[in-house]
């Protein structure tokens, strides 16, 4: 893990399946993800090269900027939301929290990223179970406008993705309703109650709830505009192949999401990524967007995380000690 704290975590208490819990099989199903993503370069290595060769330096920084500008909208989604359950965080400690933390993504399992965002948010006094509902909130608004701009886009523009993937799109009245905070908070309660966790903290007012959506949508333009940078090369530069960028991210996105067992959702997002893009452009060359994507996606990850690393590392010895966690009173002030 990339902070000393993050040590305190322990995969019996955040593992929720026995996949979770098992590293040979976690360690086998990554190496066939790779092993396929291999063969497919292989395989078809001719049209793989020619295809990457039409990728200008161009195309790809423009990917690579509107994914840190994406993944930066969605850093202030996840401030908004904690800010609106009473810990309001500077910009700098919210990127050090989010950022860094969010590299427990890629260790596989469910949880990682959570459990390190509440480790690094509580260098700054901010409780334990309000920061794993502002992390969990945000996880679940990214997912929903995910599957709307998903529901929306692709039965316009690809009616192959719409039917392979009809069990991600057919949600996406169900997500709609889930923008509401009650449904929000009764669904997550519930999935926490499964796996034997406490409930919420307390519930994410309108207000800021309307204000992470907005974020949140604005990142999901940015995440299409990387997507549209890539396709575009292959398929043109229509607003229809945007429509189709966004729409077929959001549902390559979604599908590694849902499918937990894969750290990054690497393996599964660039499947199903491969797959809408198959009416518009040869398999070779969606397999090479899927590829540039990924790339340009771990690149934001990582230009984050170290921007994140460094405020540490400037903050040095000066963090605050930890205050114990607190029941939220009953009689608050009103909400910032």
């Amino acid at each position: 893990m990339p902070d000393s704290r993050l040590r305190r975590l322990r995969p019996s208490q955040l593992a929720p399946t026995r996949l979770a819990q098992s590293p040979w099989l976690r360690a086998g199903l990554l190496a066939v993800a790779v092993g396929l993503a291999v063969y497919g370069l292989a395989s078809q290595w001719t049209q793989v090269h020619a295809a990457l060769a039409k990728l200008s330096a161009y195309d790809v920084a423009g990917a690579a900027l509107s994914v840190i500008a994406g993944l930066g909208a969605m850093l202030l989604a996840w401030r908004a939301l904690l800010a609106d359950l009473g810990s309001p965080l500077p910009l700098p400690a919210a990127i050090r929290v989010m950022f860094v933390g969010q590299l427990g993504k890629y260790v596989p399992g469910a949880v990682w990223a959570v459990a390190a965002q509440v480790e690094l948010a509580r260098d700054y006094d901010v409780p334990r179970r309000r920061s794993a509902t502002a992390s969990l909130v945000s996880m679940a608004t990214t997912l929903v406008v995910g599957l709307i701009a998903a529901g929306i886009m692709l039965p316009l523009t690809s009616a192959h993705a719409a039917r392979h993937y009809w069990w991600v799109l057919a949600i996406t009245p169900f997500a709609v309703a889930c923008l509401y905070p009650k449904i929000i908070e009764f669904g997550l309660n519930l999935v926490l109650r499964v796996l034997r966790k406490p409930p919420l903290e307390e519930l994410v007012s309108a207000a800021g709830m309307a204000r992470a959506l907005a974020w949140t949508t604005f990142g999901w333009l940015c995440f299409g505009l990387h997507a549209w940078f890539l396709i575009s090369v292959f398929a043109g530069k229509s607003p229809h192949v945007f429509a189709l960028s966004l729409g077929g991210y959001a549902l390559a996105w979604a599908v590694g999401f849902l499918i937990i067992f894969f750290p990054g959702g690497i393996g599964p997002r660039e499947i199903a990524f491969i797959a809408v893009l198959a009416p518009v452009m040869s398999s070779a060359s969606a397999l090479v967007v899927a590829l540039a994507s990924r790339v340009v996606m771990t690149i934001g990850d990582l230009f984050w995380a170290g921007i994140g690393l460094l405020i540490g590392r400037v903050r040095g010895s000066h963090v605050p000690a930890a205050a114990p966690d607190k029941q939220p009173s009953t009689a608050q002030g009103p909400r910032p």
